[in-house]
């Protein structure tokens, strides 16, 4: 029997629809009292379960050997952590016309997280970029991530990141970090494990991403926030993220031409440095934020949706390109990505 796989002209992840109906789910049937004390406590287990696996699978040797193509890294980090950023301060003029205060806070906090890995990898070998590239860049993000993306929101978010405090910087370290590196020690021990069963252990990964959304949502219903979001102010922010995500493709690629890359690095860098990363950025709204985590991960949401839709485009076009007809197919390193198919959301 030939295996079920989502059909490859439906232009959504199915992925989505999975954390849609969660949210559906904690609408209808959001935690309360007890249950809303369990499913906090699920959910912090559960974020740090989610971030040990991150360190697990990790490997240090393949970072330092990525660390020789330091210029490419250097970028995807400027582009990821910098560029982002500032653009997202830009966007401040749009408050209170088109966003109102907290989809402005979430569309900044979004700028903030770190890029994604599996999906870069996989973009970027369909459009025979370079892979290794994308495989180290994306791992760096992530890695930079746990620490640049508190550090980032405690600047910029200030008290508007839902009381970001000591004991915010706190909660990350304790449930983000030290799981990282514990996984990072063990990864010895337990990394061929991990590597045998990474299949199931993705769905643990997504299992527990739906967990903090259902969580995060869930809170949100009772504190009564989701009165707050129009579909004339939720129109208004897709169509901010369309043009944030057009100047970011435009600028990693173009900008990879100003600095003298490769065609195969300048796919990498497009794709690396133009993505964010759900599957760091919910757990790490869930710490932020706690109750307001509902709005403050709606653009997060939404955006990766809508870069996965572009950059598939863009990835099977750039297969096509007359200079990658003399480039040779990369290594699989990742499995090939179509609209809406990804191993794992990230």
């Amino acid at each position: 029997m030939k295996r079920l796989q989502w059909p490859s002209w439906m232009p959504i992840d199915p992925y989505i629809l999975l954390l849609l109906g969660t949210v559906g789910l904690a609408a209808l049937l959001p935690a309360r009292g007890t249950g809303a004390d369990i499913a906090s406590g699920a959910s912090t287990a559960a974020i740090a379960f989610l971030f040990f696996l991150y360190g697990a699978r990790l490997s240090t040797r393949e970072a330092v050997e990525g660390l020789k193509h330091w210029r490419l890294h250097v970028t995807v980090l400027a582009c990821t952590f910098v560029v982002f950023p500032l653009l997202g301060l830009a966007a401040r003029g749009l408050e209170p016309v088109l966003l109102t205060h907290n989809l402005y806070t979430g569309l900044l906090f979004l700028t903030l997280v770190p890029s994604t890995i599996q999906s870069s990898i996989a973009f970027t070998s369909m459009a025979r970029g370079n892979v290794p590239a994308a495989i180290c860049a994306g791992s760096f993000s992530s890695l930079a991530g746990i620490v640049v993306t508190p550090l980032l929101a405690a600047a910029l978010l200030g008290s508007s990141g839902g009381g970001f405090s000591a004991d915010s910087l706190v909660k990350i370290v304790l449930q983000l970090l030290v799981p990282f590196l514990a996984g990072q020690v063990l990864r010895r021990w337990i990394g061929g494990f991990i590597t045998r069963h990474k299949k199931v252990l993705g769905y643990v990964d997504r299992g527990s991403i739906l967990l903090v959304v259902y969580t995060a949502f869930s809170e949100g219903m009772v504190q009564g926030i989701w009165h707050q979001v129009s579909a004339v102010r939720l129109a208004g922010l897709l169509a901010v993220e369309a043009v944030l995500l057009a100047v970011m493709l435009t600028l990693t690629w173009y900008g990879g031409r100003a600095l003298g890359f490769h065609r195969e690095d300048r796919i990498a860098i497009q794709f690396a440095g133009s993505k964010k990363s759900l599957a760091s950025g919910l757990p790490m709204a869930s710490v932020l934020f706690g109750a307001h985590a509902s709005l403050a991960v709606l653009p997060l949401m939404l955006f990766h949706q809508m870069q996965l839709m572009v950059c598939a485009v863009i990835a099977k076009r750039r297969a096509h390109d007359p200079e990658a007809a003399t480039t040779p197919v990369p290594p699989a390193a990742a499995s090939r990505i179509a609209v809406g198919t990804a191993p794992r959301s990230d």
